[in-house]
């Protein structure tokens, strides 16, 4: 669906009508294939073990990296791929565990040091071990950083080896904010880009921020998206 915005006619002032333009929050499409990662230095680990399947160091594999750098866009790549199912860490409980397992491959996605149920996590290592199932486990930190109750649990995660994704060089970040002004089909020329590549912090999660309020403050303000605007709007959130 392209952008749009709808014009709501208000406010009789001197017996003209007014316009009021109203920025609606439409639904974009964002491409998780294998064609659309974005590749760079940051995650070609992560791509290279997603590549390799099945020829994985260990059939239970951990990607570890901060917030938007690709984990779950990876994971959907490989549970294609392996015609895996997908949990949520917090949704898993023991008595899902076998049902999981079924097809012989599984996606735990978001596993976080504060909601996951530790027997289930247990149960699930174990058979999947006994079973020679495939599992991918994505998290933003390291299990090594996790207080985990149960001993033997703890040196299951510890022995999961661990694929990390790294902050984003200079050439990924740039291509990150056009793919995320794409994703919104926004039309952006190089003074954006630029502009918001050396003014805002070098992580994914703050690209992708700083294009939809872009892209949402264009809508509301029915400006076109530009480096003077881009300006206005960094200007306003200091």
């Amino acid at each position: 669906m392209t952008r749009k915005a709808v014009l709501a006619w208000s406010d009789c002032v001197a017996g003209r009508l007014q316009p009021r333009q109203l920025a609606f929050a439409l639904p974009h499409a964002e491409s998780f294939s294998r064609d659309n990662f974005l590749e760079g230095p940051a995650n070609a680990a992560a791509l290279s073990l997603i590549d390799s399947w099945p020829e994985w160091p260990n059939r239970i594999m951990l990607l570890v990296g901060p917030e938007g750098c690709g984990k779950s866009h990876l994971a959907t790549i490989w549970a294609e791929a392996a015609g895996a199912r997908s949990i949520s860490a917090h949704a898993l409980t023991a008595p899902a565990v076998p049902g999981a397992l079924a097809t012989g491959a599984l996606v735990v996605e978001d596993l976080n040091p504060q909601s996951f149920d530790e027997h289930a996590l247990f149960h699930l290592l174990n058979l999947a071990r006994e079973d020679g199932t495939f599992v991918l486990v994505t998290a933003r930190l390291s299990p090594v950083a996790f207080e985990v109750e149960l001993r033997d649990l703890r040196s299951r995660l510890r022995a999961v080896p661990v694929v990390t994704l790294m902050p984003p060089d200079d050439q990924l970040f740039r291509a990150l904010i056009v793919k995320f002004c794409a994703d919104r089909q926004m039309n952006i020329d190089e003074t954006v880009v630029s502009f918001l590549a050396t003014r805002i912090e070098r992580s994914f999660a703050a690209a992708r921020q700083a294009v939809e309020h872009l892209d949402a403050e264009a809508l509301r303000l029915g400006r076109p998206v530009t480096r003077a605007l881009a300006a206005e709007l960094l200007r306003a959130a200091d």
